[in-house]
């Protein structure tokens, strides 16, 4: 593969001190494998923890990384939001920081970004407990419904993005919503996606806050504000395609 794109590489991490140097270690050596111009971005999101502290001291060893911080805990989708805008290159790709992908995997998604927008991982056997598997299908048949959209895994957190499509997009979920609402706007606004099957691995350090029922409340409101919201904008361009 030759190696001329530019690729930025980021994570979010809240509490995430027994994966973050690992998975930013793995991160540094698969980047120079697939780009020349590359950064490795750790996203921190007001960890209570030694996370920013690793960070840091990775930071220090290599140039090509470095630590972006929230004060305190804003919530996933702000930590995405920061992650995209603090992106440099011309191909942004993320994944969690709790290491339960692989980027050694990377490489294989970026011949396929060629012609598209977007590149999407689907988790093609998901280690999650049982509960979550249920409450993930359940979540991504009504994305699939209400925007008209045929995702297999609307949060795989294994995606791979050309810049321009976030030049553009104003997101505005600060937390569990956000995949829903990158995958709906950019549908929206014509991007073109293709799907790939990922590995996923149960999570060996550090503890889930996804599933916590005031993260999924706040989902299910945000869901439907996202609805009305893009409802309202394409009938709004319609009206200005129709005069």
């Amino acid at each position: 593969m030759q190696k001329n794109c530019s690729l930025s590489i980021f994570f979010p991490c809240y509490n995430e001190e027994g994966n973050v140097e690992s998975l930013a270690r793995r991160a540094l050596a698969v980047a120079p494998t697939v780009a020349d111009d590359y950064e490795v971005i750790v996203v921190d999101d007001g960890s209570r923890d030694r996370t920013a502290e690793i960070a840091l001291a990775l930071a220090r060893e290599d140039p090509h990384l470095r630590l972006v911080r929230h004060e305190t805990n804003r919530g996933y989708g702000a930590a995405l939001i920061t992650g995209f805008r603090s992106a440099t290159k011309d191909l942004v790709f993320y994944t969690d920081g709790d290491g339960q992908f692989d980027l050694g995997e990377l490489p294989r998604l970026l011949p396929m970004i060629e012609g598209v927008d977007m590149v999407c991982g689907y988790r093609r056997k998901r280690s999650d407990p049982f509960f979550r598997k249920v409450n993930a299908w359940l979540w991504g048949t009504l994305v699939n419904l209400l925007f008209h959209l045929r995702v297999r895994d609307v949060d795989c957190a294994f995606k791979l993005f050309r810049r321009p499509v976030f030049d553009h997009m104003e997101l505005t979920s600060q937390g569990a919503l956000i995949d829903t609402e990158i995958l709906a706007r950019a549908a929206q606004a014509g991007y073109i996606f293709v799907q790939t099957p990922v590995s996923h691995y149960p999570r060996t350090s550090g503890s889930q806050t996804g599933a916590k029922l005031g993260v999924i409340l706040r989902a299910f409101r945000e869901l439907f504000a996202l609805k009305a919201e893009l409802d309202r904008e394409r009938r709004g361009r319609i009206r200005l395609e129709c005069r």
